[in-house]
């Protein structure tokens, strides 16, 4: 019942759906998802580690770059989660948005969108990755 209870305290806020969410598709940085939410990094933080506290998410670093994505092999409790999650937000106006959002985030090479968070520069995306 524990993890019923933390999956449920987890899955209550809409910014940690929101996030899930974007990782459920393919995996993204964190720089991306800070993109995407228009949060602070270290919010966005936060709310990525109880995600993954919760099995909602995997990570993985790679160098000082962190990757979130699905769990490669969720408790039936959290799979079935995760199903109900997608199920009940695949209309949601907030969640179509993300979307249509993602396709132009992941159009820019992380590195820049990185930069171009750091200094508040604009950054067109990089020809060759427009999706």
């Amino acid at each position: 019942m524990n993890q019923l209870t933390e999956l449920n305290n987890v899955l209550s806020d809409p910014n940690r759906i929101r996030l899930l969410l974007a990782c459920l598709d393919r995996e993204r940085c964190v720089c991306q998802l800070v993109e995407l939410l228009d949060l602070s990094n270290a919010s966005i933080s936060k709310h990525l580690s109880m995600l993954k506290r919760a099995g909602l998410l995997d990570s993985r670093k790679e160098g000082r770059w962190v990757h979130y994505r699905s769990p490669e092999s969720p408790t039936d409790l959290v799979r079935d989660s995760l199903q109900l999650v997608k199920s009940h937000t695949q209309d949601d106006a907030i969640i179509i948005a993300d979307r249509e959002k993602l396709k132009s985030i992941d159009a820019i090479d992380p590195c820049d969108l990185a930069r171009m968070q750091r200094t508040g520069c604009c950054v067109a995306p990089k020809e060759g990755n427009i999706q």
